[in-house]
């Protein structure tokens, strides 16, 4: 063994020897297989670089191998040269042992990878997935912009409920404590007028009585304002003159807004008539004024204009047809886009604590839409801000006109009430006595009773000529005391005195033989109800 590797060893005549030493020869030789060895073994340094940064690579392995391999292969060259000189041929042959067992490993592992190879896509499978993946992520983008246009959507119905029965709170708690100041306000009413009419002789109590009803219908304007925001009394839409209507509101205003505000009204050249509430219409217009008043802190422009408007088709709000526009515009701060989005919210404000209550323009826009019309708001920051009521067109030559001095009042013609007989029903104590008195004192005859169901137990001893009910009361309302009474006595008329009642679903309900009363009221109302009762062909 050790004489055959000696042999390998054996200086043997070098191969430049075979070539006789041709120079042309010689040196074509030592050139062609220095690059061929050059190119082997950059080669390897290649698969190396590639082989050590990507090491995610599957097939890592038999790149090592052939990097071995070719490298192999630029030493025989190399060896090749050497023994151009020298006739090193055993060392030649050894690495060529070293670069065939390299090669048929290669060759072993080469061709079960072969498959895996011809599985890999090539260019133009993977820009085809690359395009099919790219739809897939437009689909899923799609798919989310709708599911997050439908998330919003939801968000803002379940805000739209949340405000809805946020509203609706607010609007029994309010509807409530009018009724409440209603019963006090026809309990102070009542005794004004007693007081009135007992000291005729006394010119200085009969002034403080006139002096007290225009308090009390500050009181019954407020409240009719609080039963408009919570929807429970249904307005008194009646044809309007719009310009008296505005007109009288203006001399109002000029004495409240101040020096600082110029008022610049212009009421267009028509004499145009609207559907509206009298009452309702100058607190409107009176709210927007005082708000605009507010957002001018250091004086302004306050403009109160009218002007027709037509509407031709569907505009998603109101149907087509003739409207009319109140147009209150100022030059004040104006409002950014959050606060003008929340603007018509109930108790939302930006004013100081104690100078807003946040209803003046919810209780606009409900009084507008109770009216048929609606309200449009514009306001930009530094470009001030304009409110619009739009209300339906009245076709009338003799529309009223705005409500005048309600002191007056106490001094209409009150009819007498002698020979009649009254059911009266009520079950706040201190209402129902004040009636009482009032009705005893018109020459009535009266029978009283605390609740519903004490009523109808003294229908069946007493016959009366009219029946007057509250409409709320505790375990029997007004309305169910009314269909009793229709079961016992068919013919009964009945005045249902309230200012918390839905008077047109009573009316829907029970017939045209019962009246409304709405508190408080005065006593010249309440005999001229109750005749237009007991003598129905006259209405």
């Amino acid at each position: 063994m050790g004489n055959f590797f000696n042999g390998f060893l054996q200086a043997l005549p070098p191969h430049g020897y075979c070539l006789l030493w041709w120079p042309q020869l010689v040196w074509t030789h030592v050139i062609s297989d220095a690059l061929i060895a050059l190119a082997y073994f950059s080669i390897p340094l290649a698969l190396i670089q590639f082989v050590r940064r990507r090491k995610d690579m599957e097939f890592g392995g038999i790149f090592w191998l052939f990097a071995l391999f070719i490298t192999a292969c630029g030493a025989t060259h190399v060896m090749s040269i050497w023994n151009l000189w020298h006739g090193d041929y055993g060392i030649e042959a050894l690495i060529k042992v070293v670069t065939a067992i390299a090669s048929i490993f290669t060759a072993i592992l080469l061709w079960p990878l072969l498959p895996k190879l011809l599985a890999m896509p090539s260019p133009g499978e993977l820009t085809l997935a690359n395009r099919e993946l790219g739809a897939r992520i437009a689909e899923r983008d799609d798919a989310l912009a709708a599911l997050k246009h439908e998330v919003a959507e939801r968000r803002k119905a379940e805000a739209a409920l949340l405000q809805a029965q946020k509203i609706e709170a607010i609007g029994q708690l309010t509807g409530g404590i009018a009724h409440d100041f209603n019963n006090l306000l026809q309990t102070v009413s009542g005794n004004m007028e007693l007081i009135l009419n007992n000291v005729q002789d006394n010119p200085r109590v009969s002034r403080w009585a006139v002096n007290a009803a225009s308090a009390l219908d500050r009181g019954k304007k407020l409240t009719a304002q609080l039963l408009a925001f919570s929807r429970t009394q249904a307005l008194e839409l009646k044809p309007i003159a719009l310009r008296p209507a505005i007109t009288d509101t203006i001399d109002m205003l000029h004495r409240t807004l101040g020096p600082q505000v110029t008022l610049e009204p212009d009421l267009g050249a028509g004499y145009w008539h609207v559907i509206a509430d009298p009452t309702q219409l100058e607190l409107s217009i009176l709210n927007l004024a005082i708000n605009a008043r507010d957002a001018m802190p250091g004086g302004g422009i306050l403009r109160i204009m009218t002007k027709p408007v037509l509407i031709m088709g569907d505009d998603g709000d109101l149907p087509p047809g003739q409207y009319i526009d109140i147009i209150v515009s100022d030059s004040g701060t104006g409002m950014p886009a959050e606060v003008r989005d929340r603007a018509f919210e109930p108790f939302f404000t930006t004013k100081d604590q104690g100078r807003g209550t946040g209803l003046g323009l919810s209780m606009v826009f409900g009084i507008a839409r109770q009216s048929g019309g609606t309200v449009i708001l514009d306001s930009e920051i530094g470009r001030g801000t304009t409110v619009t009521i739009r209300l339906r067109r009245a076709e009338v030559a003799d529309a009223i006109d705005a409500p005048g001095n309600g002191g007056q009042e106490f001094e209409d013609q009150v009819e007498r009430l002698d020979g009649i007989h009254a059911l009266l029903v009520d079950d706040d104590d201190e209402v129902r006595t004040t009636l009482l008195d009032v009705l005893t004192s018109l020459g009535a005859q009266v029978t009283e009773a605390s609740s519903g169901a004490q009523a109808i137990d003294l229908l069946q001893t007493v016959e009366p000529d009219v029946a007057i009910l509250d409409f709320a009361m505790p375990g029997m309302t007004g309305a169910e005391t009314a269909a009793r009474i229709s079961l016992i006595q068919p013919d009964l008329p009945i005045v249902i005195a309230s200012g918390y009642a839905d008077t047109q679903a009573l009316r829907i309900a029970l017939g045209e033989r019962i009246a409304m009363l709405h508190k408080p009221f005065r006593h010249h109302e309440l005999t001229s109800v109750i005749r237009a009762v007991l003598m129905p062909e006259s209405r």
